[in-house]
């Protein structure tokens, strides 16, 4: 899963440079990646996703890794962020069923 973000599927996109006479060849347009470690609140530490800026700022926006992934579809995941959301919906009914 090279050049996709982990988070939100983002991948790369296929166009054309335009000369100044107007030929057309093809190029690719790939997303802004960045390998960073996000800090899970429920599981008490950090995991390390391959994340474009834009994924990146949506987490934040959401509240936190957590948060982001309980509300996204299992479609734009991730085999790895997939498995950390199962994690973390476990984490919280245990620490629900102890409360």
């Amino acid at each position: 899963m090279s050049r996709v973000c982990e988070l939100t599927g983002k991948g790369r996109l296929v166009g054309n440079n335009v000369s100044h006479a107007n030929n057309r060849t093809k190029r690719v347009f790939l997303p802004n990646l960045q390998k960073v470690s996000l800090i899970s609140d429920a599981l008490g530490r950090a995991e390390t996703f391959k994340v474009s800026t834009h994924g990146l700022r949506c987490v934040e926006h959401n509240g936190g890794l957590d948060n982001w992934l309980l509300k996204t579809k299992n479609e734009k995941l991730s085999d790895k962020a997939q498995k950390v959301k199962r994690k973390i919906k476990k984490a919280r009914e245990q620490a629900e069923a102890a409360a």
